[in-house]
């Protein structure tokens, strides 16, 4: 009499059938590259399935057949980034395009991998569209793109499943790479009427000409205030000329400030992400009348926000 398979060995054994066929699943362990150097055995095996990636996609597009085929070859390694590894010199490094490193593990800016334990390096470059866009580089992708465009993978990392579509090949538009580089940021306003710009003006409190560092958004009190884009909340309080106001730090050099709010919903040194509600529209401060200042400073030198605002629709 034979006997009976344990029901456990049974699941081992039909659960590769349970995986779809059409989608790529990355959740094993991803194999690891300790130095970004021809001598470390990962990296020369990570640097062999690169080159003879792009050979599969340049003859691809001769024959301008489909990139599917070319799925069986991805593979994701995994590099612990050293102190002076910034993403570019990674991606350098690695020959593929920084936009298959910042898409692949969610970067919503290059300071991004300074935070980063663990960065994953695809073997193919391309983009990584996720399923759940998040932020707003992310939600720019997934609508300017095709939905039926790119291949499902899911990878497993630190115990959470993610869904992507990968697109083999592919690498940041014009206004996904300005989002990037953190060279875009949102209005900070879904409605809003532009009473005042960048540039001298008269102050409509004082009568004296001077040089007005920001725009003016009317608004009715209580509208809400929303983060510009990802970053630190550095500073809140009550000022004099500002009233409530909020200033985020996105990344190393970039900073904005929310002025003559009625209310703070920040707090300080917290991480906010791009469309984080923040505060409420006041009339605080030196004001005539419910609006927000806003100020965008590179270095701590007053930018005009017309050439740094994403004027296209992105909601949440």
């Amino acid at each position: 009499m034979k006997k009976k398979l344990p029901l456990f060995l049974l699941i081992l054994w039909f659960l590769p059938l349970l995986i779809p066929a059409d989608e790529t699943d990355l959740s094993v362990s991803f194999p690891r590259i300790l130095r970004l150097e021809s001598g470390d055995t990962g990296f020369k095996q990570y640097q062999s399935n690169v080159e003879y990636a792009y050979r599969r996609i340049a003859d691809l597009e001769r024959r301008g057949s489909s990139a599917e085929s070319i799925l069986e070859d991805l593979t994701i390694f995994s590099y612990i980034p050293r102190q002076e590894d910034d993403i570019f010199k990674v991606a350098a490094r690695c020959n593929v395009p920084y936009a298959a490193l910042a898409t692949l593990n969610r970067f919503g800016h290059p300071s991004s991998l300074g935070d980063a334990a663990l960065v994953l390096l695809p073997s193919i470059p391309g983009i990584f569209i996720p399923q759940n866009p998040e932020s707003d580089l992310e939600l720019v992708m997934a609508a300017a793109r095709d939905p039926q465009q790119g291949f499902p993978v899911t990878i497993t990392r630190n115990g959470k499943t993610e869904q992507f579509r990968f697109l083999p090949g592919g690498d940041f538009s014009p206004t996904e790479r300005a989002f990037f580089l953190n060279t875009s940021f949102r209005f900070p306003l879904r409605n809003y009427r532009l009473t005042s710009t960048f540039g001298p003006r008269i102050n409509p409190v004082t009568g004296n000409m001077r040089f007005h560092e920001g725009f003016d958004l009317a608004a009715p009190e209580g509208t809400d205030v929303f983060a510009a884009r990802d970053g630190i909340v550095t500073d809140t309080g009550e000022d004099p000329i500002f009233g409530k106001y909020i200033i985020i730090q996105h990344g190393e050099t970039w900073f904005s400030l929310y002025g003559h709010l009625s209310v703070i919903l920040a707090d300080l040194r917290s991480s906010v992400q791009s469309g984080t509600l923040i505060g409420r529209v006041g009339s605080t401060g030196q004001s005539t009348g419910p609006h927000l200042h806003f100020e965008l400073r590179q270095n701590g030198k007053a930018q005009d926000p017309g050439k740094y605002l994403f004027r296209e629709g992105i909601n949440r």
